[in-house]
């Protein structure tokens, strides 16, 4: 059997339905929400750095005028720095052959259109739950929670780190808790934002500001939970006085703040990414800390591994979900998603605590001066690795179609 049915409409689950369907698979993408919307008025609080690699599989996928619109800003230069001494990293996007570090985009305007994408390309687009999955001969069926059923010979798990596809196959997921918070606002300085994406150091944990297409800033700002609580209920004067003293005034200090919200930090990495016809990508599969702002560039190198790997089984007369089908890609994934996820969470136990302030200095220090790690920094962070899917490294899926 060849269909195929995504669960979850997400970025990641949405780009794979998409892709799927334009490959030429009957494709259905099962989700409980509404339909997105493109955001108007104010920038959104949720925004994803998309990597120049992400943003080419999101391209092959039906969202390029998202990540070229009005409200989309693409940034060519990176500053890490620490908040003591004059230890700092630079990153300008010329220097390795690139025209941009990355692109900041509001969540949902990419899945409007990629959920526009998905419809325009024969995806059916059921809104309801998944409540059960029954293994039948040769396919999944898929029970939903308005009665129906979906019968597919593979399906796709994107529906996020609580998944519960995830939780039917039985897989495991180990969980690390940082006891940690990211607090999330859009704030204006007394300086536009010059398109750089910035990053310092604290003794409580990082702060980005983010660029954004009016000159205004998203901020990530990770703080112990209660820290992160304080921030929450101080007033718009006192929170921007505590962010002005945390950023060093950077950009002149901030002017007005937009609403606040957060959202507690872990990693979380499963055990194994497949089970009898079904692939789990993205959140589902693995969370990682938002320190490097990887969680959705890997998703989408997911999808496009998956795919391509498909259209090679596809090519030998195997069908998407037969056994000796998706090892080869978990193995690849799999590989790549845990170097990733666990050398973050190496960086942050080495950046935050304050004792281990002057070795984190001198290694700042060492990567600056150093060409080769810059490079291999950048080039990985760009999605553009060695073992990157070929959609992520500008090839076009019809070319993938004709291999």
């Amino acid at each position: 059997m060849n269909d195929i049915v995504v669960v979850g409409g997400g970025m990641v689950g949405a780009a794979t339905a998409s892709l799927l369907s334009q490959s030429g698979w009957p494709v259905s993408l099962v989700d409980p929400g509404t339909p997105p919307t493109a955001p108007g008025g104010e920038i959104d609080l949720r925004v994803s750095a998309v990597s120049p690699g992400s943003a080419a599989i999101l391209g092959a996928a039906g969202a390029a005028a998202a990540l070229s619109g009005k409200r989309a800003c693409d940034y060519a230069r990176m500053v890490v720095e620490d908040r003591h001494g004059d230890a700092r990293i630079e990153f300008e996007a010329p220097a390795f052959g690139l025209a941009r570090l990355g692109t900041i985009v509001e969540n949902e305007a990419v899945r409007a259109a990629l959920w526009s994408a998905a419809e325009d390309h024969g995806v059916r687009i059921v809104s309801d739950r998944v409540t059960a999955m029954n293994r039948i001969g040769d396919a999944i069926e898929l029970e939903l929670a308005g009665g129906d059923s979906r019968r597919a010979g593979l399906v796709v798990a994107s529906d996020g780190a609580g998944s519960a596809i995830r939780a039917a196959l039985g897989v495991v997921a180990s969980t690390w808790t940082y006891n940690q918070a990211a607090v999330v606002c859009v704030v204006r300085c007394e300086h536009a934002n010059p398109g750089t994406a910035w990053q310092r150091f604290l003794d409580t944990g990082p702060l980005a500001f983010l660029p954004l297409a009016d000159g205004t800033s998203s901020i990530v700002w990770t703080l112990p939970r209660d820290l992160a609580e304080d921030c929450l209920a101080l007033d718009d004067e006192a929170f921007a006085a505590r962010l002005d003293d945390a950023a060093g005034g950077w950009l002149g200090g901030v002017v007005t703040t937009g609403p606040r919200a957060s959202f507690p930090l872990s990693m979380q990495l499963s055990d194994r990414l497949v089970g009898p016809r079904t692939v789990l990508l993205g959140d589902a599969a693995h969370t990682v800390h938002p320190l490097a702002g990887q969680g959705v560039n890997l998703g989408l190198a997911d999808a496009a591994a998956l795919v391509e790997s498909l259209l090679q089984a596809r090519a030998a007369g195997r069908a998407p979900g037969d056994p000796d089908v998706l090892p080869r890609w978990e193995r690849w994934r799999r590989s790549e998603s845990e170097l990733m996820a666990r050398g973050i969470h190496g960086l942050g136990a080495l950046f935050t605590p304050e004792w281990l302030g002057p070795l984190r200095r001198i290694g700042l220090g060492i990567a600056g001066r150093s060409w080769l790690a810059r490079e291999a920094f950048v080039v990985r962070a760009a999605g553009l690795g060695p073992d990157a899917p070929r959609l992520a490294r500008g090839e076009t899926l019809k070319s993938l179609l004709a291999a």
